[in-house]
């Protein structure tokens, strides 16, 4: 079972991407990994990428990567198809990313070199710390606080050293990181502007990440605690109070990333469906030459592409730099919301179309029915990709 490849042709991909899509479906399909316990599944899936060498596309050329720089539709391409065949095999490369990202983007020499080319091997499982409970979409919501260790230290610049103190929660990869990119309030007055980012290890003295978090499509998740944990000033990414556009950054990158897992997703439920219809019988026939099926079968073909093709648009432009900033963040999230939205109604379809047997636990659709849920909320929700949207239309009419 492999997901169609028609798409390869559109003009969005160059040779690079092409022979990604060649090659990473047979090492897929090889892959055995028991996924019954989700955090030694991550851990087993991250040793393998690494080992396959596809996270070399998680970091840039210049610290053991792949291509020179992150590429979006390189991402778009692994995630769509390791969605295909593993939504938790697609997890395990995305938080690799998204968890080293902001070193990725803005990193010093000595960081990038100390953590990166162990992201791209698999020696190290990286996670993004920014969510807290009462800050997800409205991160200058933030109540995590990075006080400055020397009490002279003039505010808007780097201190020594830092103490962090707060919560953070729904962080991916929680428990079973090496180490987190944080983020935390440094001027507690500064809203969005007040912001700055830390690396911190796993195992650093004042941090708790013990606290798993159950949900309904398992793959790890926990709330982390920080009591007086100490970082250094050097642990710090980039500038003072410089930390949401560096998130803000960080996301951009990888958010045409998750429209493409949701289409992997959907891909492989249209798949399954197709294989039912094609073998259940009937009334004398096969599901499949009911009319009803293949108006069904041809709905959900017809959301898949048009999610796709927003969601390569997305990547060609973020990567050619086509357009304005701004344009490439609305290309961004037509596509994570179409792409996402789209994904849950092919589901619910092909759940559907397989009676009681796509409700048994077990069974392909009825775990893709779990899996794809988060994404519709996770790196800004729907409706924040709405907002995003309108706004920008009202500002052109």
């Amino acid at each position: 079972m492999t997901p169609s490849t028609t798409h390869l042709n559109l003009p969005f991909f160059d040779a690079a991407h092409r022979d990604i899509a060649a090659r990473l479906p047979a090492w897929a399909a090889a892959q055995q990994v028991d996924e019954r316990d989700d955090r030694a599944a991550c851990r087993d899936w991250v040793r393998r990428l690494g080992a396959g060498g596809w996270l070399r596309y998680c970091v840039p050329g210049d610290s053991g990567g792949a291509l020179p720089q992150l590429d979006s539709r390189a991402l778009v391409l692994l995630r769509e198809t390791l969605a295909f065949y593993s939504p938790l095999a697609d997890f395990a490369f995305a938080m690799q990313g998204l968890g080293s990202g902001a070193i990725s983007v803005g990193g010093s020499a000595s960081q990038r070199q100390a953590y990166l080319p162990q992201v791209a091997s698999g020696a190290k499982i990286a996670a993004f710390a920014l969510s807290e409970p009462e800050a997800g979409s409205d991160v200058a919501a933030m109540k995590l606080q990075a006080t400055g260790a020397r009490p002279d230290c003039v505010a808007g610049q780097k201190d020594d050293a830092y103490f962090l103190d707060g919560r953070k929660t729904w962080i991916s990869n929680g428990g079973i990181a090496d180490f987190y990119c944080v983020f935390a309030k440094t001027d507690p007055q500064g809203g969005s502007r007040g912001i700055s980012a830390f690396i911190v290890d796993a195992g650093t003295p004042g941090l708790d990440d013990s606290a798993h978090i159950p949900v309904m499509a398992p793959h790890p998740l926990a709330t982390l605690v920080f009591e007086r944990c100490r970082v250094s000033g050097e642990q710090m990414l980039g500038e003072v109070n410089g930390g949401f556009k560096l998130a803000m950054q960080t996301l951009d990158i990888f958010r045409a990333s998750v429209a493409a897992a949701a289409l992997g997703m959907a891909r492989r439920a249209l798949t399954e469906a197709i294989s039912h219809a094609k073998q259940r019988q009937m009334f004398g026939q096969t599901l499949a030459d009911f009319q009803l099926t293949q108006a069904k079968l041809g709905e959900m073909a017809a959301l898949i592409d048009a999610g796709a093709l927003l969601t390569y648009r997305a990547a060609w432009m973020r990567d050619t730099a086509q357009g304005s900033q701004k344009e490439r963040s609305v290309a961004a999230a037509m596509a994570k919301m179409t792409a996402t939205e789209n994904a849950q109604r092919v589901i619910d379809m092909a759940l559907q179309m397989h009676g009681g047997l796509g409700v048994m636990v077990g069974s392909k659709v009825e775990s893709l029915y779990r899996d794809i849920r988060s994404l519709r909320i996770y790196e800004g929700a729907t409706e924040v990709q709405q907002l995003i949207i309108g706004k920008s239309v009202l500002q052109e009419a």
